[in-house]
């Protein structure tokens, strides 16, 4: 893009900047809250992921900063190993980020199966929605899903005065309210004011009542100075990667950051006409982003496909617009922080609810019963496990579960035993995979041909055939070799690597 054009650009960019900060904004701070960290670490990621990411995408569109998918794995973590290791543990993740994508391994990302990736989201959707329930209630979250879920009877006897409590129920209605104002304007809001937020609109209003009304309720706490709310990485801290719970913890948070920012890219590329994106640079963008944010001690980032879609839909057409949302950010921070001190807190977690159930996409579960019942099954599962387990746990079955149904599908095969063309000729028809689960099958097929039978087994249906098929095959021929029977094997149509395993004594076609 030359001079002319960028300045022609201009205006739409800076237009569709500020649709994505004030998308951002609310997010940036409450996803924050609900990894159990400062809101102004999440600003700091939101800044960092507009004008540095941003500068260096892959994906000229995609808007990244923290994400609602990652604010449960955060919370784990911060809770087991404290704030301050967070910082190491996202430096070497966004190390790995990097090197993946130098090493051009931003297509492996995406091999993940669509059922545990909507079902991990779905897992972390209702995760959120449990913890920010509490919140919305003035109350601190409890440390698994269960537990959120087993407390809020008492939460809400806490937040109810009526029953000995406190003022909770002030801090409920306000985010009750940021919910309705949010659901009303997504499902009703004119076609000429589709680019204004539903967020910030619900945030906005819920902070003009709680101020009006001079409601008690906890409000955001944002450091005048932003540069108070960075805690640069400690040399002694980056000892403590030596720790395997560690290095663990930095291996999911980069499969899972990347998971989630390829994914995301995808869907920014059906959205629109213009530049595709290239995989493996916005990997590489993503990492070294991740890195600053470990350094400075904020949260994670990836791709977000809520900020992408309001780009878009804005009309951006360049990444200057995720770039300037960036400095939209940095100059409210500095200029106006004395604002974001008066949003009650109830209001941003009334966002991450509504966030949180949209997380769990029943479109997408019902989308899946295109191809079987097993993916359905995948998703509730991963979704499940992360619930009731954790976030790593529930991953894990997810991928079981996937190379479970490929283990399954691999090992199917059809045996049949027909008539051949002339007399005593029979033919053994296999079609799929013959691997040494289907030695019994096999056998059973075997036993049934009478001797002085000449068989013919065509390979040409196989997809793959192991050893233990071939042994089997070979120890018949050998063994009925004296009865008269006779066993030619047909090659054509598998690899010539395959050939040099037939050696029968019975014979051999092509």
């Amino acid at each position: 893009m030359n001079i002319a054009q960028m300045k022609a650009a201009l205006p739409r960019e800076l237009l569709a900047s500020v649709v994505v900060f004030l998308v951002a904004l609310p997010l940036c701070m409450g996803i924050a809250i609900a990894s159990g960290m400062p809101p102004a670490k999440g600003l700091i990621t939101g800044i960092i992921g507009g004008i540095v990411v941003g500068f260096l995408a892959g994906s000229p569109l995609q808007v990244s900063g923290p994400a609602a998918g990652l604010a449960v794995l955060v919370f784990e973590l911060v809770r087991q190993h404290g704030m301050a290791m967070l910082g190491p543990i996202l430096l070497l993740a966004g190390l790995l980020q990097l090197l993946a994508g130098r090493f051009k391994l931003g297509c492996w990302f995406r091999v993940t199966a669509p059922a545990v990736v909507y079902g991990m989201l779905a897992g972390i959707g209702v995760l959120i929605v449990l913890s920010q329930v509490h919140v919305m209630l003035d109350q601190s979250p409890q440390p698994s899903g269960m537990a959120n879920l087993i407390a809020f009877p008492n939460a809400v006897g806490d937040a109810l005065p009526t029953m000995g409590g406190g003022l909770g129920w002030q801090a409920g209605l306000l985010g009750l309210l940021t919910i309705a104002v949010m659901w009303s304007w997504e499902r009703w809001r004119p076609q000429a004011l589709r680019f204004v937020p539903g967020a910030l609109l619900g945030v906005g209003l819920a902070t003009v009542i709680s101020l009006v009304f001079a409601l008690q309720v906890k409000r955001v706490e944002v450091p005048e100075n932003l540069a108070e709310a960075i805690d640069w990485i400690r040399p002694g801290d980056l000892m403590n990667l030596a720790d395997p719970t560690l290095l663990i913890a930095a291996v999911a948070l980069a499969f899972i950051a990347s998971a989630e920012t390829l994914l995301s890219a995808a869907a920014v590329d059906r959205m629109h006409n213009g530049q595709r994106s290239d995989f493996d640079r916005e990997l590489s963008a993503q990492g070294i982003g991740n890195m600053l944010c470990g350094l400075l001690g904020a949260l994670p980032m990836t791709g977000v496909i809520v900020r992408s879609s309001a780009n878009v839909q804005a009309g951006a057409q360049t990444r200057m617009s995720a770039i300037f949302h960036g400095f939209w950010l940095l100059a409210f921070v500095v200029a106006l922080s004395s604002v974001l001190q008066s949003i009650p807190i109830a209001s941003l977690a009334g966002v991450l609810v509504f966030t949180g159930v949209k997380l769990v996409d029943f479109k997408a579960f019902k989308g899946l019963g295109r191809y079987g019942r097993m993916p359905m099954f995948t998703y509730a599962a991963t979704a499940l496990a992360i619930v009731f387990t954790d976030l790593l746990t529930g991953v894990l079955l997810g991928f079981a579960l996937t190379l479970l149904k490929l283990a399954i599908k691999a090992a199917r095969l059809k045996i049949s035993v027909v008539d051949g063309e002339g007399p005593n000729q029979v033919e053994l028809r296999m079609v799929g995979s013959a691997t040494f689960l289907k030695v019994p099958a096999l056998t059973k097929a075997l036993e049934t041909i009478p001797e002085g039978t000449t068989v013919y087994v065509p390979l040409g249906g196989l997809s793959y055939i192991d050893h233990s098929c071939l042994e089997l095959l070979e120890d018949w021929g050998r063994a009925n070799q004296a009865n008269g029977s006779r066993m030619i094997i047909e090659s054509r149509g598998l690899k010539r690597r395959i050939e040099g395993q037939l050696r029968t004594s019975a014979g051999f076609g092509s």
